[in-house]
């Protein structure tokens, strides 16, 4: 207390300017029309920056919360698409009874933990069985598809994902619908795969959109990526394979779609039984 006493009777001229200088500034103020109009409008100006900047600040605190409302408003919206549904017809009578019945559902997750660097990459996200996820679901984004479910817990499942040796989808040329299979390769680049087991016979161009096909565990259409390559050929001559610049960048995966087809289990039991004929 004693050093600030001595401090202001220091610098008590310094201090009783400032003070004569701050009345005088508020007496021009004030009873001058034009200088408070002035006045008025510059203070206006510098709370609405600030309220502008604290409103910005806020907005980025709860930019999460609105990245999972978006997330979840488009897996609404994905659930009410048309390649969605299929049609169940039945003709009795002559009378063809047709309704349209979902076949796919879209679970909305966040992606907590990725890898891209590996031989088998996989990536973890926040929702489990609780939320109706469960193992060989399809899990894509919504610039294509990511991979596959193969470990499910209550809270959280990890996918398996398309830079994984293992990972194979069947696909077809965007437009024309040529068949082929699809792989990440061996070359290790997270961001080009490998087309394979295309009949001679189609005409692929570079920069053709692949898609997954009808028979993929994914709905059809969904973009895999773009022709890179068209010269690669396999061993037996009669195929084509080609190299795939992927849609996805996984190194920047945030938010995916678990894509629970009601039709799989029926197809793959089906499957299973003519597998056991053979």
């Amino acid at each position: 207390m004693r050093n600030l006493l001595i401090f202001i009777t220091k610098y008590n001229a310094f201090f009783l300017f400032i003070i004569f200088e701050v009345i005088a500034l508020v007496i021009y103020i004030k009873y001058n029309s034009f200088q408070k109009a002035t006045f008025i409008n510059s203070s206006n100006q510098v709370t609405g920056n600030l309220y502008q900047q604290v409103g910005n600040f806020k907005s980025y605190l709860h930019l999460q919360d609105v990245n999972d409302s978006l997330a979840r408003e488009n897996a609404r919206l994905r659930n009410q698409l048309k390649t969605s549904f299929y049609v169940d017809s039945a003709a009795k009578h002559k009378v063809v009874d047709t309704v349209y019945k979902q076949q796919y559902e879209y679970i909305d997750a966040a992606v907590i933990n990725n890898s891209i660097n590996r031989r088998n990459n996989y990536l973890t996200i926040n929702k489990g069985s609780r939320a109706g996820v469960a193992k060989g679901m399809g899990v894509i984004c919504p610039q294509g598809v990511v991979g596959k479910v193969v470990f499910v817990g209550a809270h959280f499942s990890v996918v398996q994902s398309l830079l994984h040796k293992e990972t194979v989808i069947s696909a077809a040329l965007a437009g024309t619908k040529d068949l082929g299979s699809f792989i990440w390769g061996d070359n290790l680049d997270p961001h080009v795969g490998l087309l394979y087991d295309v009949l001679n016979s189609a005409s692929p161009r570079l920069g053709q959109q692949v898609v997954t096909s009808d028979l993929s565990l994914f709905p059809a259409g969904v973009p895999i990526g773009k022709i890179s390559n068209l010269h690669s050929k396999n061993a037996k001559g009669s195929f084509l394979n080609m190299d795939v610049i992927l849609a996805v960048d996984f190194s920047k995966l945030q938010y995916v779609y678990v894509v629970n087809n009601k039709l799989a289990a029926e197809q793959l039991g089906l499957e299973a039984q003519q597998k056991k004929d053979e």
